[in-house]
């Protein structure tokens, strides 16, 4: 099945309303330095097609029950950089057209500026992440993936274009991106719902850290230390965590945009992921 209920591990602090999940690449060139595929697919870094994917996919699209929504993607972007020769995630969304499936799209890429028009006929709403705002940072955190400028002018694109529009900035990363969040924040202030998340950390995302940043994890490990080990990753103490959920939230309530927080523990409403904006 290509289609499958979204969150397999049962995440402890995971508050996703009932959703499936397609990914329709294996792998993510994006390479961000803090990424956790890598603690399960192999060569994470190397995208890959999927055998037989399309039709496999319409065979499985005419048994969904469509109430519910598909989520692209999470544990691959659907806009890797050869998404623009093969087009296969735009063949996935033709097809989610024909069978009216409500999808959640998620990306890093700028790519679906070129999908604008079959997305404005879906039952859809689309999301981009954005770390921070300042391009050398967004650079080093995120070598392979567009500019988080570029993400921003498509996204601005799908909203002018009548799509329900959301964002998510991930992760929030002290002493680093989260001096920028206020200008992260006024940046993507056209959006109406933004989920954030605090920087969480596996064996291997810290070991890539630990080499590209050296003196920030001199400066945040002993918080790690001191924090919590939930589901295989490390994270901010608790009362951290909280604070700096509760400033985000403040932040943006001041700017009539609602709150979304993802595996922290913390409050949502009206949902963490976006997935109230898809039409019903």
């Amino acid at each position: 099945m290509y289609i499958r209920p979204f969150d397999p591990w049962k995440a402890k602090l995971c508050t996703c309303p009932f959703k499936y999940t397609l990914n329709v690449y294996t792998g993510c060139d994006h390479a961000c330095v803090y990424c956790y595929i890598t603690s399960y697919i192999p060569n994470a870094f190397r995208v890959r097609t999927k055998e037989g994917l399309l039709p496999r996919l319409e065979r499985e699209l005419r048994k969904f029950d469509k109430r519910y929504i598909i989520a692209l993607s999470y544990s691959s972007d659907p806009y890797p950089t050869i998404e623009r020769e093969l087009g296969i995630t735009r063949k996935v969304l033709e097809l989610f057209k024909r069978h009216n499936v409500r999808c959640l799209l998620l990306t890093k890429s700028d790519i679906f500026e070129r999908d604008l028009d079959l997305l404005s006929e879906l039952r859809c709403a689309v999301g981009i992440t954005v770390t921070t705002v300042d391009e050398r940072k967004a650079k080093l955190l995120e070598p392979n993936a567009p500019s988080p400028k570029a993400r921003i002018r498509v996204l601005k694109k799908a909203k002018k274009a009548g799509i329900p529009v959301y964002a998510r900035i991930d992760p929030i990363i002290p002493f680093y991106t989260w001096e920028d969040f206020d200008k992260t924040l006024d940046a993507l202030s056209f959006v109406s719902h933004i989920t954030v998340s605090t920087l969480k950390l596996r064996p291997d995302s810290k070991k890539r850290m630990f080499a590209k940043f050296p003196e920030l994890m001199e400066k945040l490990w002993p918080l790690y230390e001191r924090g919590e080990k939930i589901g295989g990753y490390h994270y901010l103490p608790r009362e951290l965590r909280l604070e700096i959920l509760s400033d985000a939230e403040e932040k943006m309530a001041s700017r009539g945009i609602t709150f979304g927080s993802c595996r922290e523990g913390y409050r949502s409403f009206p949902s963490c992921d976006g997935s109230h904006l898809v039409p019903l």
